[in-house]
């Protein structure tokens, strides 16, 4: 025991001034020569990740941008083709609607003159009828006469 009170120290003195240079010293080596050159290349890799994340957020804006105005475009082009489908069945409703009120036209034309044509075929055959039946009253009277004078 007498030998461990010797050598312990419990009042500081010129040493410990001395471990605590060296213990500076070291840290301002230690900074200037391994953390400083890491704190450069960490500080430029956030640098670097930063403005690579401003750049690949100014492009997803961008494409939301394009992506917008091409939707747009596309309800547009889909407004003005339904518009487009929608005038050319008019039209073609039109169209057909003007084919079948011609065709009614010259169909009631056709049927006027078939009618026309068979009143006067049937005037025609009246007459020849009557013609016809006078001459053959003419002759069954005629007959009848003479018969009857026999």
């Amino acid at each position: 025991m007498v030998l461990l009170e010797a050598t312990i120290q419990l009042v500081p003195d010129g040493t410990l001034l001395l471990h605590l240079l060296m213990v500076v010293v070291m840290v301002f080596i230690v900074n200037r020569t391994l953390l400083g050159p890491i704190n450069r290349i960490l500080a430029e890799r956030e640098k670097q990740i930063e403005g690579r994340l401003k750049e690949a957020q100014a492009l997803a804006d961008e494409t939301e941008h394009k992506l917008k105005t091409y939707n747009e475009a596309l309800h547009a082009a889909r407004v003005d083709g339904y518009k487009l489908l929608e005038k050319e069945r008019a039209d073609g409703l039109k169209e057909k609607d003007e084919k079948v009120r011609l065709q009614r036209e010259q169909t009631s034309r056709d049927v006027t003159a078939q009618i026309d044509r068979i009143k006067s075929q049937e005037q025609s055959v009246k007459q020849e009828l009557e013609t016809q039946a006078a001459s053959i009253s003419g002759l069954i009277s005629a007959q009848v006469l003479r018969r009857h004078t026999h």
